[in-house]
């Protein structure tokens, strides 16, 4: 077993942001009732994988929430609210781009955009066009812990791009992002109308394009709905169900993909959370994946710097690979918040285990990280 690790690294990821001084809001507000603002975050990890025969470690962007400037404009417009909202990741070397053979570093693309939004609020509801996220992005990762900062539904951030290797030592094609997805819906260039909430519940409809890949000409639509509410005793609850179709442009048929999720968090702390989703893809050779996710987390004042999460999940999935295969993946973190310079600091274990018609070796994850807002 080989280790490549800088000592110093640990100092890097901390030092870049939990030494950092808090930051102002940077938000400037005309006489009219609008502002403009300026906001962004940091998330270096250091992110340790063990394939079963060697140990990479290097100090990356945490793909669960990467590194990114913005810029939000709102001005009031009668009765209404319009939005712009500009976003961008920073390019850096990312946890979704390291596995055995190196890292990428080609820096910032412009599939790094985030959000090129405009929309109009009213009574009515909202209607946003631009770059930005479908109706589905976030349906299967509703989750009121505290410790989904670290621990969420979608089981694959910290090595996605990793090759698995078998019980004789050999890289295999399959990757751990390829045996494993929570389907969540994502961002592209479209139009969308949300519904106003009534009485906890919203919907949202959507179509768009992938706008910033010049490969993908498909098209995508999807439909969600949402409850949340917080109930007598301080008992809050949150669900989403959605549904998503990518049509395949050129090709015979589509993938349909129906998602849910749902979380629970009591005034004890302790709170449950739980996603599933199922994946029919009527194209030619494709397989019919599916899943099932569960977390249970704890959250507390134990230290005066701020909040602790603490959280164990566990994730089973059939057929994502090839038919037959299965995926279990099991995960335990705990987050501490430091509210003096508004970070998130987190450290996470997380274990992949992928059948198919091969053995595999275990893939297995530490990643020790700190979330800094701005």
């Amino acid at each position: 077993m080989t280790h490549k690790l800088k000592l110093s690294s640990v100092a890097i990821v901390l030092g870049a942001t939990t030494a950092a001084p808090a930051m102002a809001e940077l938000k400037y507000e005309n006489n009219s009732g609008g502002y403009v603002q300026l906001y962004g975050q940091f998330d270096p990890v250091i992110v340790s994988v063990d394939d079963g025969a060697e140990t990479e470690t290097r100090l990356l962007d945490n793909d669960l929430s990467n590194s990114r400037v913005g810029l939000r404009l709102m001005q009031p417009y009668g009765a209404n609210e319009f939005m712009f909202r500009f976003e961008t990741g920073l390019g850096l070397p990312s946890t979704g781009s390291a596995n055995q053979n190196g890292t990428n570093t080609n820096g910032w693309t412009r599939e790094d955009i985030r959000h090129v939004d405009f929309s109009l609020k009213g009574g009515y509801g909202k209607f946003s066009a631009g770059q930005g996220s479908m109706a589905s992005d976030g349906a299967a990762e509703t989750d009121l812990s505290y410790v989904g900062t670290a621990l969420y539904s979608f089981t694959n951030d910290e090595n996605g791009a990793f090759f698995y290797r078998d019980t004789i030592g050999v890289l295999s094609g399959i990757t751990v992002g390829d045996s494993a997805s929570n389907f969540d819906g994502g961002r592209r260039g479209r139009i969308r109308y949300d519904t106003p909430d009534f009485n906890g519940f919203s919907a949202g409809i959507a179509y768009g394009q992938n706008i910033l890949s010049s490969s993908d000409d498909d098209d995508y639509y999807d439909i969600a709905l949402k409850y949340r509410n917080t109930f007598s005793g301080g008992v809050e609850f949150a669900a989403t169900v959605a549904y998503a179709v990518r049509d395949f442009d050129g090709v015979s048929g589509e993938q349909k993909d129906t998602i849910g999720s749902a979380s629970v968090l009591l005034p004890s702390g302790f709170s449950f959370t739980a996603a599933l989703g199922s994946r029919d893809d009527t194209s030619t050779g494709a397989s019919d994946p599916d899943y099932w996710y569960a977390k249970l987390a704890y959250e507390g004042d134990w230290v005066s710097w701020g909040k602790t999460g603490v959280g164990i999940d566990y994730f089973d999935g059939s057929d994502f690979e090839n038919t037959g295969s299965s995926t279990k993946a099991w995960g335990v973190a705990v987050v501490q918040r430091i509210d003096s310079v508004n970070t998130d600091a987190y450290l996470k274990y997380r274990s992949h285990d992928f059948d198919d018609t091969v053995n595999f070796d275990k893939n297995e994850a530490w990643v020790l990280g700190a979330l800094w807002k701005f």
